[in-house]
């Protein structure tokens, strides 16, 4: 059998031409119990801060309500930008919806690259790493029982989790920094690029520790997916979302520096965005054809609220993933394991 996700995420996106965000909120949640009622392996929240549109700014806080409709979906939060935030308090957040969950949790914490995020939390881009590295060993420090001092600060974390702290943080990133502080801290990856999972690996049995869990992302694939049974009518529905989150996201990279070299560039125009496949509009028969193209540990991605999208457009896809999650599952364990 090959082991292949399905994850449904909510970036919480509501551009002012969209649905409002209120009622993208509470479709949130009644989404997050159906999906974990289908069988859905798990839910992924962003974080974003100082968005126009509203993008998600407290993963925790929508996780925690999630938790209480929801049984046995895992809830990812990623990437949770940890130099913006106080490690204490974050602990804390942690410990509080993996409880409420029952142990259901995984954080994965990146560095962040939006100059203006930085600037609003009064940080510094210059201290991403010494804050990542003061973060992570605060964080696991903190869940994992100890009494310490932080900066002169007594630390002192309870409740604590259910989980072992290691099993619940995961570091993020693009480049080979995060792989090996992933494997330094001894927790999970979660790499931007397949090539960085050998870098991870290696540097765990460097250490002298096995690797921990990590994601495989699959080059080609879509971030999102929307089934539909008219693929033509499916894209109509989304484009305009989906042109808007690629727009935002393409604002986003370009303060990084030389905006030429945006892997964005050139796709706020529909026609090329489609044509590029970061969103993809699928009937289910051409999702289950994509399955054996899938590597073990890679992902089946849906954003039922894609940018501000109607919540009756997003159950559409949803209820469709409903009766394709069967043949899925039934395909998956007559596909030979890698």
């Amino acid at each position: 059998m090959r082991d292949v996700k399905v994850t449904v995420s909510f970036d919480m996106r509501a551009p002012e031409w969209g649905s409002p965000a209120s009622e993208l909120y509470r479709s949130a949640i009644k989404m997050a119990a159906f999906a974990d009622a289908i069988g859905v392996d798990r839910i992924g929240l962003m974080e974003h801060h100082g968005s126009d549109d509203g993008y998600l700014s407290q993963p925790f806080t929508l996780a925690a309500s999630m938790a209480a409709v929801t049984s046995h979906v895992r809830f990812m939060l990623g990437a949770v930008i940890l130099p913006l935030h106080d490690p204490v308090m974050l602990a804390e957040q942690i410990a509080i919806v993996d409880l409420l969950s029952s142990g259901r949790l995984n954080v994965i914490f990146g560095a962040g690259y939006v100059p203006s995020e930085f600037a609003m939390f009064g940080r510094s881009l210059k201290d991403r790493a010494r804050l990542m590295d003061k973060g992570l060993d605060t964080i696991l420090r903190a869940l994992s029982g100890e009494r310490f001092e932080m900066d002169g600060r007594p630390v002192h974390v309870r409740p604590l989790p259910v989980q072992r702290p290691h099993d619940i943080v995961m570091v993020g990133g693009g480049v080979e920094a995060s792989a090996r502080r992933a494997a330094r801290f001894g927790v999970g990856f979660g790499p931007m690029r397949a090539d960085l999972i050998p870098v991870y690996e290696a540097e765990c049995r460097n250490l002298g520790r096995e690797p921990g869990f990590y994601s495989r992302p699959k080059a080609g694939m879509p971030i999102s997916i929307h089934l539909c049974e008219n693929p033509e009518e499916g894209w109509a529905a989304i484009e305009r979302h989906a042109v808007h989150v690629i727009t935002e996201y393409a604002k986003w990279a370009d303060q990084e520096g030389d905006a030429s070299r945006s892997p964005f560039k050139g796709l706020h125009d529909p026609a090329a965005l489609r044509k590029a496949g970061l969103f993809a509009v699928w009937t289910p028969d051409e999702l289950l054809a994509r399955l054996p193209e899938m590597e073990a540990g890679t992902t089946f991605g849906f954003q039922p609220l894609l940018g501000g999208l109607a919540p009756e457009e997003g159950w559409k896809s949803l209820r469709l993933l409903e009766r394709t999650l069967p043949r899925l599952r039934k395909a998956m364990s007559e596909l030979p394991a890698e």
